[in-house]
Parts: C-alpha cells; structure tokens; sequence
C-alpha cells in the first residue's frame, strides 16, 4: 500500500496589514507613563511611531547596546530610550499638570483642536 502524499498549498501565505491607529500624542508633548517599569515618570515625546503604534520617551524605557568601533566612530557601550506603546503613556493637562484623555474638537475654520477632558482646556500642538 502506498503512503499517503499530502499536497502543500501553493499559495502565499500574506500577514494581515498593521492597522495604522489615530494617535493624541505628537512630538512634544509632556506625557507620563500609566503602567509599566517606568509608572509615574514623566517625559517628552522625541519620537512617535504610528505605524507601530508605539512612542519614544526622554529618559524613559533607556536600553544599552554595544556598539562595535568603526573608522569614523567610537565603540562602546551607548544607551538611548527604545519606544513603548502608547497605550502606556497619557498626555499631561497643560492646565493641571495631571495626566488626562483627549478629546477632538473641528473650528469653524475645520481646524481640529484636541481638549483636555479634565479642564476642558485646548492643548496647543508643539512643533
């Protein structure tokens, strides 16, 4: 009797699409860390990633790499801030200084400002 030969599919196995998330967080913003290693601190978006859905935060999240010499750089030991999911930071009220949700708000003009729930205050876009 002869053994079972099972076929393999010839089709491509395709990996779903990253869905693309609207984020509040711009580069810029005071932001402090809700959950996590680094809970409490506080820190300013260098970097946001929406693609990833992820944020880079001054001083937090710091990783060590060890970096091999070259002819025009050093080698060593360098240590910069990796990004952590945005889920895990809140935007700061510029009013109260807490963390707070925000919402968006359109101008007449069609512009989209983005409000403080907490205080109700608009939070200006730092570019």
């Amino acid at each position: 009797m002869k053994p079972l030969v099972y076929r393999k599919s010839r089709r491509k196995k395709t990996q779903p699409k990253p869905v693309r998330q609207r984020l509040h967080i711009t580069k810029g913003d005071t932001v402090r860390v809700i959950s996590g290693d680094f809970k409490g601190k506080e820190g300013k978006v260098l970097k946001v990633l929406p693609k990833k859905g992820r944020v880079v935060v001054e001083g937090v999240n710091l990783v060590k790499r060890h970096r091999k010499a070259t002819p025009t750089t050093e080698g060593g030991i360098i240590q910069f801030p990796a990004p952590i999911h945005v889920s895990n930071v809140m935007l700061l009220d510029p009013k109260t200084g807490e963390p707070t949700r925000v919402r968006r708000k359109k101008d007449a003009d069609g512009t989209v400002e983005r409000i403080s729930v907490k205080s109700g205050q608009p939070i200006p876009r730092s570019r």
